[in-house]
This record gives C-alpha cells, sequence and structure tokens, in this order.
C-alpha cells in the first residue's frame, strides 16, 4: 500500500488517546473511592501515570529515532487499548482490594505506553518545514485539548448507560480503532540519515539533553510551564468551591467540570487558529515569555476573585454575577497563556535539534513534562492546607520570572539543519 505522511492521521491518533485518557482520568477518583480507596492510595494511582510516563517518554523517543515513528506509535496504540482493557474487566472481580490492584496496573501500563505525545510531535518534525513546525505542534496541542473536553463527557454517558466498566470499554474500543486507522493509512515519516543514531542509556540521554544550549533550557521551560498549570489543576475546583462558598458538593463538581471544559475549548481554539500567526508575527522566544506573563499575572489574580455562591449563565448578567464574569476573564487569561507556551517551545526544541535526535530530545521534553505533574499537585494542595493563595502566588512570581528568562536566554531562534528534505504534506 502507498501511504503518505498525514498529519490529520496524527492529529486523530493523539485526539482519540486523549478522549481515552479523559475518560478514565475524571472517572478515576470516584471508582477508587468506591473501592474503599484512601486519598493516599489514590493519589499514587493518580501518580503512577506520570511515573511512568517520565520513565518511558524519552525511550519512546529515541526508539522511534532508531526504528522509525510508525511502529513505536502503533506500539504505544496497542498497549493504550490493552490497559483500558484491564480497567474495565478490573470491576469484574470480587474483591476490592483485587480491584484496586489491578485499576493500578491499568494505569501502570497506560503510562509506560504513553509515547503518542512524544512520538506524534517527532513525526510533525519530520514532515514540517522548520519555519511552520510551531503552527503544527500546536495542532497537536489542539488534539490534546480537545481530547480532555470530550473524554470526560463520554466517561460519564459510557459509566451511566453501561456501568462502571463502560468507560473503560469506551476507551479500549477508541484505542482499538484508532490502532487499526494507523495501521491502514499512516506511513513512516523517519528518513535515513547519513548521521548514526547512538544508543545511550537512560541517565545519559537526559544529561547530554539538558546539557544542549538553550535545548536544555527549553525542557526546563516546558516542565515550569506544565508544573504551573498543575497546580492551578489540582486546586481550583477547592479554590472555586471556598471562594464562592458552593457548599453542596455536587454544585462544586459541576461548576469545576464546566470551568475546566472552559478552559480547554479556549485552549484548544488558541493553539488550532492563533498559533501560526504569533509565531510569525512575535518570533518563538518572545511568544514564550508572553505566554509565561500571562500565565503569572492570572495565577497571582485567579486566587482574589470571590463572590456569591449561585452560579447560572443567567446570573453572570446581574451585579451579583460579576466576580463569576471576573474568574471566566481570569481563566480565559490562564488559557491563553498555557495553550500558547507549548508550541513555540517544541517548534524551537525541534528547530534546535538535530534530525536524527528529533524523537529523544522531544521524549526528554515529555518525561520533564510529566515529573512537574507528579510534584505539581503534591506542592499545590499542601500549601493550600495553610494559605489558599499561596501556591498561586508563587506560581504566579515564578512564571513571570520564567519568562523573563527565557526572552533573555533564548535570544533569537537559531535552527539546525536538516539532513534530508522535509517529507511533502498528504493533500
Amino acid at each position: 500500500m502507498n501511504r503518505k505522511p498525514s498529519v490529520f492521521v496524527v492529529f486523530l491518533t493523539v485526539f482519540i488517546d486523549f478522549i481515552g485518557f479523559g475518560i478514565v482520568m475524571t472517572m478515576l477518583p470516584m471508582y477508587s473511592r468506591k473501592f474503599g480507596a484512601s486519598g493516599l492510595e489514590i493519589g499514587l494511582i493518580f501518580a503512577s501515570y506520570s511515573a511512568m510516563q517520565f520513565i518511558f517518554s524519552p525511550i519512546w523517543g529515541r526508539l522511534s529515532d532508531r526504528i522509525g515513528r510508525r511502529p513505536v506509535l502503533l506500539m504505544s496504540t496497542a498497549g493504550a487499548c490493552v490497559s483500558y482493557v484491564i480497567f474495565a474487566l478490573a470491576f469484574a472481580l470480587s474483591s476490592h482490594v483485587a480491584t484496586l490492584w489491578w485499576i493500578a496496573i491499568s494505569r501502570i501500563l497506560a503510562g509506560a505506553c504513553a509515547g503518542n505525545v512524544t512520538v506524534a510531535q517527532a513525526y510533525i518534525a519530520d514532515i514540517t518545514p522548520a519555519e511552520k513546525r510551531s503552527k503544527m505542534m500546536g495542532i497537536i496541542g489542539m488534539a490534546i485539548g480537545l481530547g480532555f473536553v470530550f473524554g470526560p463527557a463520554l466517561g460519564g454517558v459510557g459509566s451511566l448507560g453501561i456501568g462502571s466498566e463502560g468507560p473503560g470499554w469506551i476507551a479500549a474500543a477508541l484505542s482499538a480503532s484508532n490502532f487499526i486507522l494507523a495501521y491502514a493509512i499512516l506511513s513512516e515519516s523517519r528518513r535515513p540519515s547519513s548521521e548514526p543514531v547512538r544508543a545511550r542509556p537512560h541517565l545519559d540521554q537526559w544529561m547530554h539533553t539538558l546539557s544542549t544550549p538553550k535545548v536544555g533550557l527549553l525542557v526546563v521551560v516546558f516542565a515550569l510551564a506544565t508544573f504551573f498549570f498543575s497546580c492551578f489543576e489540582s486546586t481550583l475546583p477547592l479554590l472555586v468551591q471556598d471562594n464562592f462558598q458552593l457548599h453542596n458538593f455536587d454544585h462544586a463538581i459541576t461548576v469545576g467540570f464546566f470551568l475546566f471544559v472552559y478552559c480547554g475549548l479556549i485552549g484548544a481554539f488558541v493553539q488550532g487558529g492563533a498559533t501560526g500567526r504569533l509565531v510569525k508575527r512575535f518570533g518563538e522566544p518572545r511568544l514564550i515569555m508572553m505566554s509565561l506573563v500571562l500565565t503569572g499575572l492570572s495565577l497571582v489574580l485567579m486566587p482574589f476573585v470571590k463572590g456569591a455562591p449561585k452560579f447560572s449563565l443567567g446570573v453572570l448578567f446581574h451585579a451579583a454575577g460579576w466576580p463569576w464574569v471576573k474568574l471566566l476573564f481570569v481563566l480565559a487569561l490562564l488559557s491563553v497563556g498555557t495553550s500558547l507556551a507549548r508550541p513555540p517551545i517544541f517548534g524551537l526544541l525541534s528547530n534546535l535539534t538535530p534530525e536524527h535526535e528529533q524523537g529523544a530530545t522531544i521524549g526528554v521534553a515529555q518525561g520533564a513534562g510529566s515529573l512537574a505533574r507528579i510534584i505539581g499537585p503534591i506542592f499545590a494542595t499542601a500549601l493550600y492546607v495553610y494559605i489558599p493563595a499561596l501556591p498561586y502566588v508563587i506560581c504566579g512570581a515564578l512564571a513571570l520570572g520564567t519568562g523573563a528568562v527565557a526572552l533573555q536566554r533564548l535570544g533569537h531562534e537559531e535552527k539546525a539543519a536538516p539532513a534530508v528534505e522535509p517529507v511533502k504534506l498528504a493533500q
């Protein structure tokens, strides 16, 4: 079969993968509590996914540099499908302890196989000219954002229509469809180059990437940006419940879900539509700085927005609704800021990296982001218990400082000359 490289198939691969991720992750706390898990155990099950992603993202990326992007995408997608099947089957067990163990095993396997984003970004770098990479990296970010928006909704419908195992079976079916589509349509983007791909030990790969001028800085900036967002993400429901006096737990969950969907839609729109024009106008370093400034300002303002408990679309048009309008405005600033960070960071990271190192470098960056997603919620929730505003103010100040350092140190972007001409996109 004569296959051609296709951005659409890569977009669909990441989109379907994160729909499955969103389906399971939004239902996981309720399921874990239902089967008698403590707060610590729920946290460990959550952290296991990011911990395995931290370990395996550089490995998948490096492997894709050696054997190609297509087989790694297929392997990781098949592994995700198996993990969701395990998640669904866990609910058929009679022992609550056994169910919890198999839920944990399913998340460990899913995290280990979460190489889709790393390899998808390397795939985009293979088939896209250097000047358009930031724009196309925004497409990957859009797929992630939309997956998080649609995933929880499908999970809720599945649990109501099928039962506790419903979300797992839906996620498994989507992943299986994703695998079949990629197997039938997706071509290989990685072309052999004259530069050999060296096999490095895991730690050596990290040291090599972080010690590379500007590349190491970009990895750190991405990790910090992910840290800021994970701190916000893990405490927003608590903040809204406290600041708007939402004493009804179900109401607080509903409002929190609405706010996350609102943020996800804004983020998807920004990454999918505005990134390319903004990169062309301002350049990657300035856009990274702007994204961190917007993120910092919104985080500093957010804990000080307080109001009445009632929330509806109608109340937004009355005086009592102005605090909610303010919150939506601050959340919009945050969504724009965090969405603008990923595409230029990975676009510039790709341009600064030789062709034969693309997968490994992006894998290290994604691994650093996974580490930030482990540390961020622990840091934020621990501080929130004592002073709710403190994690937001600290992260906001750090974001502003990181933006200033990034602009000063990155300067004008440099581009690594590709060893071969990029593959033309499928029409």
